[in-house]
């Protein structure tokens, strides 16, 4: 719900009549502690900026969230001066997005032919990453990270977002801010608060996610296998196997009623590399079921209010673009709204359209190649009754030399490279030794 105050009115209570424990004052409040809320905040926390972090979980366990850092996220994480420790964490390299259908594999996107320090895609656990950027974050006096604070209300005062109330494990809190700004996610509370609705870009279809054994010296494979109506895929996370198994909407219910056994059999037929592990798969509780479809919201701010990532583009799991999208919001968020808030005198509202209208057409563009792929390769994958034949483009662009070089640009890279600007130039801020 939007809370209307008038400036002088700032209330000890909520509108449910809760009392309000304090009234805490910051430059920008960004609400989400994902990937594209914690580079945000890092960003401007460099430049000087008062910057609280509010983050619903106490803790920043994703496993099965966008545990992919394109070649574009380490570009912009060496432009902040920081991919070398980055790289100092757990991870692991993918060189290349390999498929395989009717016995031929096919490296649909090959990251080393591209000029970058990053040829490859780095597979880190988004917990990982999250505590290192928010570590970061830290080492600046004018950041503030608040685990475990849920967004309850947003104050609107003569029609501009001025702030929110969100609860912790004490009470209710009150954060006024310049801006507001939400990161939150797919499920995005301050989006459902500000009363934005999404439109839906993409026909949905379910993925079955899960973790198997894997030998440190086992081989890479083909990231994706096709047969018989079934995608199973497997990424390489260092000692363990994440699995991925792509069904129709729907036929997850009738997957479960078929037993455990079942999926252990069909994923064992489809990825016989690991058939002699399936076993570790014992109650579904072990898998996470995520469903692969995108949306877009028509207008990405209010006065005050700024959505980003998620929160205002969900896009589907399709390459794993979704967090470099996420964090390309956030370095643009950053790079054309911290002059501004570094001044003090607020952010004008046609500042926050710019954001959206930088980067509103990469999203829309990359959102379509998604849905095609959906639509030309998933869903004719998942019928059983017809063998799978691959669109002549996947066959054709890796064999021509000016063309091969078009599908690891894009989901390296994205439509529009983005850049951190002036390299996150630290204005104010000062490191804490």
């Amino acid at each position: 719900m939007t809370t209307h105050v008038t400036p002088s009115s700032r209330q000890a209570e909520s509108p449910t009549g809760e009392g309000v424990l304090d009234v805490q004052q910051t430059t920008c409040c960004v609400v989400g502690g994902g990937p594209a809320g914690a580079v945000l905040a890092l960003m401007l926390a460099r430049k000087g900026i008062a910057v609280m972090l509010l983050e619903a979980h106490g803790d920043f366990d994703r496993d099965f969230r966008g545990d992919t850092l394109h070649p574009s996220v380490m570009e912009n994480m060496a432009e902040l001066g920081l991919a070398d420790r980055l790289l100092k964490l757990r991870h692991s390299k993918l060189p290349a997005i390999t498929f395989e259908f009717g016995g031929a594999s096919v490296a649909f996107a090959d990251f080393r032919l591209l000029k970058t320090g990053f040829p490859y895609i780095t597979m880190m656990p988004q917990t990982d990453f999250l505590e290192f950027v928010t570590g970061e974050a830290a080492r600046y006096p004018n950041f503030r990270l608040v685990m475990g604070a849920s967004a309850r209300e947003l104050i609107e005062e003569d029609g501009v977002i001025r702030g929110l109330r969100y609860r912790s494990r004490d009470g209710l809190h009150e954060v006024r801010a310049q801006l507001t700004v939400g990161a939150d996610g797919r499920f995005s509370r301050v989006r459902r608060l500000a009363g934005f609705e999404p439109i839906k870009t993409s026909a949905p279809m379910d993925a079955l996610w899960f973790h198997l054994p894997r030998g440190l010296d086992e081989s890479d494979v083909d990231i994706a296998r096709i047969s018989g109506g079934q995608i199973g895929i497997l990424l390489n996370r260092g000692d363990r196997w994440q699995a991925g198994y792509v069904i129709p909407k729907g036929g997850y219910r009738q997957l479960r009623d078929g037993g455990m056994e079942k999926l252990q059999r069909s994923f064992a037929d489809l990825r016989p590399e690991v058939a002699d592990r399936v076993d570790h798969l014992h109650e579904w509780g072990q898998i996470s079921v995520l469903s692969v479809e995108s949306d877009r919201l028509p207008k990405w701010y209010r006065p005050g209010l700024l959505m980003i990532g998620d929160a205002a583009h969900v896009m589907s799991p399709v390459a794993g673009v979704g967090i470099n999208y996420a964090i390309q919001d956030a370095v643009v968020a950053a790079n054309l709204l911290g002059d501004s808030l570094v001044q003090g005198g607020g952010v004008r509202t046609r500042d926050l359209a710019r954001v959206q209208r930088r980067r509103e057409w990469p999203t829309r563009i990359i959102q379509a190649l998604q849905a095609q792929m959906q639509q030309r390769v998933l869903a004719p994958a998942l019928n059983p009754t017809k063998a799978f034949a691959p669109p002549g483009f996947m066959r054709f662009l890796p064999r021509v030399p000016i063309l091969r070089k078009l599908p690891p640009r894009l989901i390296g890279f994205g439509v529009w490279p983005v850049h951190v600007k002036n390299g996150g130039t630290v204005l104010g801020g000062q490191w804490r030794r």
